[in-house]
């Protein structure tokens, strides 16, 4: 089986996507293509909104402040994340109860 065939039978659908005035060819599962779509209209519309607030960046500048944000954003929502605190506090008390039952000296 050549590339070529591989790629159709691998289930993905292509999709051409518009980011930034630029057009990027992606192969997604077809349940994520709106999500995809939904996530690339989100990260334009931000890219589009930079523009108006900071003259003389180009695109790239832009590109790399909307995925900053974006990462910005997400780690902040997992760090904020109460099943993440309560899971880090269950770690914790079981760290707390081992040290407590081994014996002194070791």
């Amino acid at each position: 089986m050549d590339a070529l065939q591989e790629q159709e039978n691998d289930g993905l659908l292509p999709v051409t996507v518009w980011l930034a005035g630029r057009s990027y060819r992606l192969r997604v599962k077809p349940d994520e293509e709106s999500q995809v779509r939904k996530a690339v209209k989100l990260a334009d519309q931000k890219i589009t909104e930079l523009r108006t607030h900071l003259a003389g960046k180009d695109d790239q500048d832009f590109l790399a402040m909307c995925l900053l944000m974006y990462a910005a954003d997400t780690a902040i929502d997992v760090f904020n994340n109460p099943l993440l605190h309560q899971e880090l506090k269950q770690i914790g008390d079981k760290i707390d109860r081992t040290l407590q039952a081994m014996p002194e000296g070791d």
